[in-house]
Order: structure tokens, then sequence, then C-alpha cells
């Protein structure tokens, strides 16, 4: 969908980076991440910056790009890149009908905005629908091609370096 709109491939990448969620990035970082060169990387941020979709600050001697959360479409266009990762989806599903679901969290590169094929979850709840997981990840990865890897636990481990909160149930 999304790469059916936006013909840079490049500018997919940086749209998913900022707009997954609220991730910052400088040139060469972006650039060695991307596995892209730093011009082409340049182009499209300056583009996306001109847009007004980001914003740019010094931090020291580096220049910092971040999505400009006010932007009248950053909703929608976090929502279409939720969508296209299938994330929304799927944590709606989990949190709707696994059973007690307290707490839901992304973790790993997808909450860091990496398109890395592999969504990373934290699940904490109690009497969790096992069975359901199982073919909600094989749907997933029909789906959207992405795996699904599920930590479990009945209490809140602490800092799980969940970055992504996605809801809590009853």
């Amino acid at each position: 969908m999304l790469d059916s709109l936006v013909t840079s491939k490049t500018r997919i990448k940086l749209l998913l980076k900022f707009f997954s969620h609220n991730n910052s990035g400088y040139l060469r970082s972006l650039a060695k991440e991307f596995d892209e060169s730093t011009n082409s990387v340049r182009v499209e941020l300056n583009r996306l910056t001109e847009a007004g979709l980001l914003t740019s600050g010094e931090e020291g001697k580096t220049k910092v790009y971040r999505a400009n959360q006010a932007h009248p479409f950053f909703e929608e266009i976090t929502n279409m890149v939720s969508k296209f990762l299938g994330l929304d989806t799927l944590m709606e599903q989990v949190v709707r009908r696994m059973g007690d679901v307290q707490k839901a969290y992304i973790i790993g590169d997808y909450a860091k905005g990496i398109d890395s094929g592999t969504v990373e979850m934290v699940l904490i709840g109690n009497d969790l629908d096992l069975d359901y997981l199982e073919f909600l990840k094989s749907k997933t990865f029909e789906k959207t091609k992405r795996k699904v890897k599920v930590h479990l636990f009945t209490e809140d481990p602490g800092d799980v370096s969940g970055i992504m909160v996605f809801g809590s149930g009853g």
C-alpha cells in the first residue's frame, strides 16, 4: 500500500522510521541504518522537511530530524505506517481476544522504527489463549510477511524496553 503511494524506497524507510514511533535520527546514522548513500538520504530528508513532515534541530554539532507532530497529517501518516506494518490489526486482535491481557508492548526493531521482518511483543496477563496466539502469529506472517516473536509474563517484569504500549484489558 505505502510503496504504491510513495515511489522512493528511501522516503518509505524514513517515513517508517519517524512515524512508527516518535524516533529521531541524523543523516549519517540513517544512511548507515538503511544502507543508503548519505546523498540519497539527505535529498529525502530535505524533501520531507520542506513539506513540513519532519522538523530538524541542532544537538551539539549534529542536525537531528524528527516527525513533526504539529503537522496536520501527523496522525494520518502514523496510522498509515501502522497499517502498512500490520501492527494495528495484530495488537487490536491480541488485546481484544487473547484473554486477560493487562499490557501489550512492541519492543525491538519495530519499536525503534526499523522494519527488520520480525515483530517482537511482550504480553502481560493471565489465562492467555496460546492456541489463538499461534493462529495470530501465522496469520500475521501470511498477511504481512513478518514473523511475530512473543514474550509472555503473568506480571509486569519491570523495564522491558517497551516503547509502544497498546492497551490494557480487563
